[in-house]
């Protein structure tokens, strides 16, 4: 009888604490036009939870009472808001829209291949430091134009100077058929890889090459709605053999940080590279990278990212269409070093072979909410299973 009475008073404790955590929603809009605002990004004070809003403007969190808000987005007015502000609101945040209008050439006496140089080095020597972020990742892959596979889960990197990382995975789900084809294509990218490019800034070496300048055009460029930020436009002449990507850096000329950067192949330089005929060789139709980093104080790390490519893969019975969608997004950041045991580190280089484990609906509430239209695709995936 003492025993089913402890259970009791141990359950009753457990519903009582799950009931005091509650679900919210946020939507980031425009003050102006009242549309949506994506990536903006949204801290929980009370629990330091990072979020960054999708297409339809939308974070959802969970937490026990009340908490301001603080939310930013790089084109606007950083807010903070109270609690009962929010509820007011009907937990609608609107940002006003920078709009300075400082798209200027900036003159400088070093030439844009120095000043880049410095930022690069000196951002990744900031992201080489000791820290440790929580990420929620997610994978669409696309197989002859149909949705054929996707995964996410959250995971911990933990960074230790320049010695790499340790990936840890707290949950994780895979939707979709891919026995017909496990191909190193199909199985998605490299975690650690991935990180280590994002952290290591290897994107720019081909700028910082010398011969770069017969390659690229570089200009900079006020900010024309942040006077606290330069952007840097890289595009390739007309005249370059091999340079095909345009690059856009946004950074803090003063801190010399990068907080934002995208790498882009347009459809009239895709057109110069020669079409390849060999057997498993690839022919990209799509490449685009943007990459965002948050700096908080002394603190700068990863914010968040999205990648998507897309090739043709040529085979001996003909070609098969590849796109890949890969995001990444920072919901902790934390510079105590967690423990943990050699057998727990996560050493494969995807989820694709990870057994499913869930233990709560992590998607929903770790950092990026699926809008709609991204929801009904897992479920037909997870349909299909």
């Amino acid at each position: 009888m003492k025993k089913l009475l402890l259970l009791f008073v141990v359950l009753l404790n457990y519903v009582s604490v799950f009931a005091q955590n509650e679900e919210y929603s946020i939507i980031v809009k425009d003050i102006e036009t009242l549309q949506p605002i994506e990536n903006a990004t949204v801290v929980i004070l009370k629990t330091k939870q990072i979020l960054s809003s999708n297409k339809e403007g939308k974070v959802t969190f969970i937490v026990n009472g009340a908490s301001n808000v603080e939310v930013s987005e790089t084109n606007y007015e950083s807010l903070t808001m109270r609690w009962a502000s929010l509820k007011e609101n009907g937990f609608v945040v609107y940002l006003n829209n920078k709009d300075n209008k400082l798209d200027e050439i900036v003159l400088s006496k070093q030439s844009p291949q120095k000043v880049l140089q410095k930022i690069v080095s000196n951002s990744a020597k900031k992201l080489a430091s000791s820290y440790r972020l929580k990420v929620y990742v997610r994978e669409f892959f696309m197989l002859d134009n149909k949705y054929s596979y996707y995964n996410d889960g959250l995971v911990n990197f933990q960074f230790s100077g320049k010695s790499g990382t340790t990936l840890l995975v707290e949950q994780n789900r895979s939707y979709g058929l891919l026995e017909t084809d496990v191909s190193s294509d199909l199985r998605g990218y490299d975690l650690n890889n991935i990180m280590s490019n994002y952290t290591d800034l290897k994107y720019f070496d081909p700028l910082l090459d010398p011969k770069a300048k017969k390659e690229y055009d570089f200009i900079i460029r006020g900010h024309d709605k942040n006077k606290d930020y330069y952007v840097m436009y890289i595009t390739p002449l007309d005249k370059a053999k091999e340079a095909v990507d345009k690059f856009e850096i946004v950074y803090d000329p003063e801190k010399k940080l990068i907080i934002e950067f995208s790498i882009d192949i347009t459809p009239q330089n895709l057109d110069k590279i020669e079409e390849k005929t060999a057997v498993n060789s690839k022919n990209i139709t799509k490449s685009f990278i943007k990459v965002d980093y948050r700096l908080d104080g002394e603190d700068y790390y990863l914010l968040g990212s999205n990648e998507e490519i897309a090739y043709n893969l040529i085979l001996k019975e003909g070609k098969k269409k590849i796109h890949v969608r890969n995001s990444f997004t920072t919901t902790g950041f934390n510079r105590q070093n967690f423990t943990y045991k050699e057998s727990d580190v996560f050493k494969e280089k995807s989820l694709f072979n990870k057994r499913n484990k869930i233990l709560t609906n992590y998607w929903d509430i770790s950092g990026f909410v699926a809008t709609d239209e991204e929801k009904a695709i897992i479920a037909s995936l997870d349909y299909k299973l």
